[in-house]
């Protein structure tokens, strides 16, 4: 019996990784070296771009109707939702349902940034940018913009702490830049 389950998952890990492969190109645009569920996530895939380096866990929701771009070594844990989209709600004698307009900052993009890890279940909503070397905690909603290697936590998120001090960062960015 046990044999049997692993032979399954075995399986099944081959035909996430041929899926993958195929729908990979549908993408706006990506890079190399990139993992991501397509038959357990969501994406809206003409709008993202992709960098090197992407890992999108299981669960994924990626949808909007402009530009989300992520840039390299970036993680994402289980069940994230980044939601590049609104709704104009000030129409006055319409339902919310019946009005199709849209007001300029109703769709705006999301950057996410280079070596970021977001954390299982975080949801990211419309024009924010998440700068690079960010932490953003499990279950956390991103509002706002973040500030390069902070760590962000909570509903919704506000910076908890920095991940490094000023001059480990310019350290940090000298070691990245000689492994390039």
């Amino acid at each position: 019996m046990k044999y049997i389950a692993l032979f399954f998952i075995f399986i099944s890990k081959i035909y996430n990784r041929i899926c993958m492969n195929v729908i990979l190109s549908l993408f706006k645009k990506h890079g190399k070296n990139n993992v991501f569920f397509p038959t357990k996530s969501s994406f809206s895939y003409n709008n993202i771009i992709l960098g090197n380096d992407v890992y999108i866990g299981p669960g994924a929701n990626f949808s909007s109707i402009t530009i989300i771009s992520i840039g390299n070594k970036v993680i994402f844990g289980p069940n994230v939702t980044i939601m590049g989209g609104d709704h104009n709600i000030s129409a006055i004698g319409k339902y919310m349902y019946d009005v199709k307009e849209k007001l300029p900052g109703n769709d705006l993009p999301v950057v996410i940034e280079d070596d970021v890890w977001i954390g299982t279940g975080v949801i990211i909503l419309k024009g924010v940018r998440v700068g690079t070397g960010a932490v953003v905690a499990a279950g956390s909603v991103v509002t706002k913009n973040v500030e390069p290697y902070s760590i962000i936590a909570g509903v919704p998120a506000k910076k908890i702490k920095m991940r490094f001090l000023d001059e480990e960062i310019i350290e940090h960015k000298r070691i990245l830049s000689q492994n390039i």
